[in-house]
């Protein structure tokens, strides 16, 4: 599964991520060369972004298993066309930083369809520390 779609693209949202009524469309932005960190910016409302990472660098054991309703409303054929990001809380120091294990970014890189997807498996937490595997 490709941890990032190709550069920079537009993201059409599926439905809103919670908590951001009428984000349709968003772009994700790289910030760092290495591909850790990305800006996942709202086109319609610059003033909103959320900070998002592929979980692999730091979660290895990661697996998400997103539910049949999403996969259909994402489109998505076949894993290779998959990817994953996770939310990310900068918190106030580095050390500080937590990850969304719960509710990734899921997009189809064929299609620039994307969702945020919240996992049926409650064990997941929304605020794992962030440390490079």
């Amino acid at each position: 599964m490709p941890e990032t779609p190709e550069q920079s693209p537009t993201l059409e949202f599926v439905t809103s991520p919670p908590g951001f009524p009428g984000w349709n469309r968003g772009e994700l932005v790289q910030l760092d060369d290495a591909g850790l960190l990305y800006a996942l910016r709202n086109v319609d409302a610059t003033d909103t972004r959320l900070l998002v990472a592929p979980p692999w660098p730091f979660f290895p054991s990661y697996s998400p298993e997103i539910d049949d309703d999403s996969v259909a409303a994402l489109g998505l054929v076949d894993a290779a066309d998959t990817a994953v990001f996770v939310v990310v809380n900068p918190g106030g120091a580095v050390s500080g930083a937590t990850a969304n294990l719960r509710a990734p970014i899921v997009v189809n890189v064929v299609t620039k369809q994307a969702a945020q997807v919240v996992l049926a498996d409650a064990e997941l937490p929304v605020r794992a520390p962030l440390r490079a595997a």
